[in-house]
């Protein structure tokens, strides 16, 4: 037989497993099961699971209120009110009697969990099995637990005392078998009542009532009560109960006359009976009334009524193993695989062999019933079509069928729940390298330790170009992870949303690096173009300090020649110097808007070092400007003095030789043949080769194109003014910047163009050799306009928009150099101090040191 303990345990967990695993299924289980029927069937199997939890909830909430009744006490929500534990408390003491510890103050979590484990740990100490139960879980109000504990508290104080002896073999019973043995003998010969469990049994009310008139037959007017009257029946009981004898009323009646009643509902009511008339000792009443041929009579009638209940419960049994057998709604989890492997391994050795031996005592029992009936030449009992001995031994054998097939299956589903496990393993093995390199990568790349200067910086830039590399080729072992996860999410893995989680988080930090790299390569580019404006800064004060050695040199001219061959490269210079004016400005435009903090989040540098930095630059500019002032101004002067001179010993020279013609009588004649290269300061005409910075015009049959000079005749002449016009299209005049070179006249559009050495408009050169420079008088439209005749019959219209001055030189290519002595010009003047400027340490302040 089964002991009290046992049937705890199984009363705590058939029910409630029964009704969770038919409703633990996975979605793609439930999809896959496209039955009208099933999926009715599971419908009306959770509505009635509900329906059931609200029915033992409302019984088992006024049970508790029955008893906590003697100690002025009440609960309103079984499940709200038993999660402090004190309510628990006194409930056990009233049921037990004893002291159970004084309950701790407080209304905290922890002070509720003292309190459940005070209550928890004395029914471990009466010896009450609690299984999978904590006290977390009736603090937090878990229902399926709370009833399961209230249950539990049932069966130990109200239930487990039940004992009902037979009168033939005196066999022990105990609990639920007991309590309905007992209600079967107490019913026993009432009209429609047939009490063969706590469910159906009971629907009708009449069984209540059977009770209630078996000991108080005053109470009850059996007779008039029908069976199809259930709900009158049923509150009639009730009522009479609680008027009459004193019982609380657990349930109503629409909770008994239903489709499916509670089973331990019900049983908690009935209990209630039983204890009430278990002191009017009924039975020994009932004992001394029955005889002994009655007895023996219905002896036989209970062993045929017992062989065909224990056959239909047998047969039921086997027909509802065989369906959880052929169930193949495992679970999705290696852990749960193992537990459902170890329930079939309990199933045969703990559950399957009492049926063995039931289907052994059924035989016995047939045996028996028969041999006893022919003993008393009686008809002999032939059970009904169905539950003959040999439809129970064919239902046994597809039962062992069934049984086989669920192992093999069972064992199939456990080794792809281990291949899950360890492809999972693998998983967390890999994400765990992913997490730490990719958070390794973060915190290196956030890092902008780019250096100071451009070759830090330089530096810095490969070193993250290498990193970049290297996360790229890191991608594919990202995707691995995707892959894995992937093939997890295939095979329906249980912990398949954890295993997404950390997927989420790899792909998350792994966009994440992509960005800081972005980000980082963005700053780094920053600070590499700042370097390089630096740099150039650098070299622009270099060149300036340079330019101002040269413009610092008080060399001015010896004679004419040198002084405009001085002014000439001081021109160039100062051509050289805007066009640095200009890239300077450039820069320093580049490196302010790194100085403009204004909608920027990150500054490569502080805006303040840039912008003293440009400030100095420019400091520089203004003293190379100032110098390179002081310089044209000495050279000019030098220039006016030496043309002074060169005028005055031109004109002595012609005295001295007007005088002489004169003297001797020849002036006519030489005065028709005195050459051009030698002109008063009235002449109309000079042979030139020289570069002259002024206004010219090309008359319209003119051509821009001449022969290159050649080792011919070479004169030079200088003009004052600076800036060249010249003639396109016969109507006007235009300005180029004329630099003579090597014989040859050249045209630029300015000095920058010159510098870099590109012609104005593609023109060749003028080749000066044994030109001829005359005033034009025929034009009359500006006043100071020369006439340049090239060998080639070309003609060109030079304009000075001041009087021009020129000094000429000519040397025929037959003859030599004429030349005039030239008096030696006075001292110049020294030059003016240059600006005051920062002393050399304190100007690289500002600029790292060239190594």
């Amino acid at each position: 037989m089964t002991s009290a303990n046992d049937y705890e345990q199984l009363e705590l967990q058939q029910p409630y497993s029964r009704i969770n695993d038919r409703w633990e299924a996975s979605d793609d289980e439930l999809d896959n099961d496209n039955s009208s029927a099933r999926l009715f069937e599971r419908s009306r199997i959770k509505a009635l699971a509900d329906e059931r939890e609200a029915v033992q909830k409302k019984t088992f909430t006024k049970w508790v209120n029955s008893h906590l009744a003697r100690v002025t006490c009440r609960i309103s929500d079984l499940y709200m009110d038993l999660r402090d534990g004190r309510v628990l408390i006194k409930l056990l003491e009233v049921l037990s009697g004893e002291l159970l510890p004084k309950p701790t103050k407080g209304r905290m979590r922890i002070h509720c969990l003292e309190n459940v484990d005070k209550a928890l740990q004395f029914l471990k100490e009466q010896r009450v099995h609690l299984e999978n139960m904590g006290s977390h879980d009736i603090v937090d109000g878990n229902h399926r637990l709370v009833l399961g504990l209230i249950w539990t508290i049932i069966l130990r104080f109200q239930i487990q005392d039940i004992i009902v002896q037979t009168q033939e073999g005196r066999e022990t019973r105990s609990a639920r078998d007991a309590l309905l043995l007992w209600c079967q003998m107490k019913t026993a010969g009432y009209p429609h009542v047939n009490i063969t469990n706590f469910t159906s049994s009971w629907k009708d009310g009449l069984a209540f009532n059977a009770l209630i008139h078996r000991h108080r037959p005053e109470l009850v007017d059996f007779q008039n009560l029908t069976k199809s009257n259930a709900r009158h029946n049923l509150e009639h009981a009730f009522s009479v109960a609680e008027r009459h004898l004193g019982i609380t009323p657990l349930l109503d009646p629409e909770d008994v006359f239903t489709e499916n009643p509670d089973e331990k509902s019900i049983i908690t009511y009935v209990v209630a009976f039983y204890h009430y008339f278990s002191k009017m000792k009924v039975l020994e009443v009932e004992g001394r009334r029955l005889g002994k041929v009655i007895e023996h009579a219905k002896e036989t009638e209970r062993m045929i009524e017992g062989y065909g209940g224990l056959a239909s419960d047998l047969l039921t049994w086997i027909e509802q193993t065989i369906a959880s057998l052929n169930s193949r709604n495992f679970a999705n989890s290696l852990a749960g695989v193992q537990h459902q492997l170890q329930a079939f391994s309990t199933y045969r050795t703990v559950e399957k062999p009492p049926k063995f031996q039931e289907k052994g005592n059924l035989e016995v029992l047939l045996f028996t019933i028969q041999s006893r009936m022919r003993a008393n030449n009686q008809r002999v009992y032939t059970p009904h079509e169905g539950r003959l001995v040999s439809d129970i031994n064919r239902a046994w054998e597809q039962l062992e069928k069934a049984e086989h097939e669920r192992e093999l299956a069972l064992r199939t589903e456990l080794i792809r729940q281990e291949k899950l496990e360890q492809l999972a393993r693998r998983f967390d093995r890999k994400a765990a390298m992913r997490e730490a390199w990719l958070s390794e990568n973060q915190r290196l790349v956030a890092q902008d330790n780019f250096g100071q200067d451009l070759p830090a910086v330089e530096a810095a830039k490969k070193k993250h170009e290498a990193i970049e590399t290297d996360t790229a080729a890191y991608k594919e072992r990202v995707q691995a992870i995707e892959a894995v996860a992937k093939e997890l999410e295939v095979e329906r893995y249980h912990d398949i949303q954890r295993i997404n989680g950390r997927k989420d988080n790899i792909l998350r930090l792994w966009e994440h690096l992509l960005e800081l790299l972005a980000a980082r390569r963005q700053r780094l580019e920053m600070n590499l173009a700042l370097q390089h404006l630096f740099q150039e800064m650098l070299h622009s004060i270099d060149w300036m300090d340079e330019v101002k050695v040269q413009l610092a040199s008080p060399e001015s001219g010896k004679h004419l020649l040198e002084a405009e061959e001085l002014l000439q490269t001081h021109q160039l210079l100062e051509g050289d110097m805007a066009l640095q004016a200009e890239k300077t400005r450039a820069i320093s435009a580049a490196a302010l808007r790194f100085a403009d903090t204004e909608g920027r989040c990150y500054r490569p540098c502080d805006p303040k070092i840039i912008r003293d930095r440009v400030s100095h630059l420019e400091l520089c500019r203004r003293e190379l400007q100032v110098l390179a002032a002081r310089r044209r101004a000495l050279l000019e002067q030098s220039r006016s003095l030496w043309t002074c001179l060169w005028e005055l010993d031109e004109a002595e020279g012609w005295i001295k030789e007007s005088r002489r013609h004169r003297a001797h009588g020849h002036h006519g004649r030489n005065q028709r043949s005195r050459p051009l290269c030698r002109p008063t300061p009235a002449a109309s005409s000079w042979r030139v080769t020289s570069a002259a910075s002024t206004t010219w015009k090309r008359p319209p049959n003119g051509h821009p194109t001449g022969r290159r000079g050649g080792n011919g005749g070479k004169c030079q002449a200088v003009w004052a003014r600076t800036g060249l016009m010249w003639w396109c299209d016969g109507r006007s005049w235009s300005t180029r910047y004329c630099v003579l070179r090597g014989g040859q006249l050249a045209f630029f559009k300015d000095a920058k163009s010159r510098a870099l050495g590109l012609p104005c408009h593609g023109e060749e050169p003028l080749g000066l050799q044994d030109a001829l420079c005359e005033v034009a008088a025929g034009y009359k439209k500006k006043k100071h306009v020369f006439k340049l005749r090239l060998s080639n019959g070309s003609e060109w219209l030079f304009h000075g928009k001041d009087e021009v001055r020129a000094i000429t030189e000519c040397r025929s290519s037959r003859g030599k150099a004429q030349s005039l002595p030239l008096p030696l010009p006075p001292a110049p003047a020294p030059p003016e101090p240059p600006l005051p400027r920062k002393d050399k340490e304190k100007r690289f302040s500002f600029f790292p040191k060239k190594k």
